[in-house]
């Protein structure tokens, strides 16, 4: 009887263990801060996803906008407490409807074939702040939350350089052919940037974190952040600021990233009762 337990007892961790080391996507895997990451292709564009160890009630998940694996703290934090940490590489597209369509695909992937959770939180550094809130804008129900920070909210500020920062020709090239636009007349006569396009979110109750610089240079935070700020409190929104005074463009995040980890986890986090419905 001992030797039948044992066996038993054997292959009971062997199928336990089997089911830990099956991979839960396709793809190439490889390790990312002791943590599983996969990449693997939906739609033609590559996708990664990070996984938990232990993942969380309603499978909750982080997506970045741009410059994944840039100030990771936040991340490890999240996926110590269970949410996957999401990337889509459909860079140099700065957030166009093209861009917003990718994002659709990978959404429709992940909620449907791979059970994450219907709200995502999303998190845009930088220009990462154009897909961001485009995405967010056409899809307000999908989304828990957005923190982003030093983000873009308006291209005409940059790469455009129509206000206070330095144009960037390179992008604002990217920005005309993307976007489709004939001209720089036809560009600045956009209304849907970010900071154009807030009355769904608001309406949809999305939670905004807003870090900056306020010595940033290159995304000045008075024509995005603070446009952000006037028009969502105006619209009756819910936005939080953390303002780093005498810092500018970089360094990104915060030395300790616990306001962001908190925010995050705080709108997030899928409820339980969320999950029986």
């Amino acid at each position: 009887m001992l030797a039948v337990r044992l066996i038993v007892m054997g292959c009971c961790l062997a199928a336990t263990a089997s089911a830990q080391d099956a991979a839960p996507f396709p793809g190439t895997q490889s390790d990312w801060h002791g943590f599983r990451k996969f990449d693997f292709v939906v739609a033609g564009k590559e996708a990664t996803v990070v996984v938990p160890d232990k993942i969380a009630e309603g499978k909750p998940w982080v997506w970045h906008g741009e410059f994944f694996g840039h100030k990771p703290d936040p991340d490890i934090a999240l996926l110590k407490r269970g949410f996957h940490i999401v990337y889509l590489g459909v860079s140099d597209m700065l957030g166009s409807p093209a861009a917003v369509k990718h994002w659709n695909d990978l959404y429709a992937e992940l909620t449907g074939k791979y059970g994450f959770a219907k709200k995502v939180a999303l998190v845009g550094l930088s220009r990462g702040g154009l897909y961001c809130y485009n995405w967010a804008a056409a899809n307000p129900d999908k989304v828990a939350c957005i923190y982003v920070d030093a983000p873009v909210c308006d291209f005409k500020s940059w790469p455009g350089g129509f206000g206070k920062a330095k144009r960037s020709e390179s992008n604002w090239k990217i920005i005309l052919e993307h976007y489709g636009f004939a001209n720089d007349e036809a560009a600045k006569a956009y209304r849907l940037n970010p900071v154009d396009n807030l009355a769904p979110l608001a309406k949809a109750k999305v939670p905004l974190l807003h870090v900056y610089g306020d010595a940033d240079e290159v995304v000045p935070w008075e024509e995005n952040t603070g446009l952000i700020i006037d028009r969502y409190h105006a619209l009756g929104g819910d936005i939080t600021v953390i303002a780093k005074p005498g810092v500018g463009h970089h360094p990104h995040g915060l030395t300790d990233s616990t306001p962001i980890v908190e925010f995050i986890v705080k709108h997030a986090a899928v409820k339980p009762e969320a999950v029986k419905e």
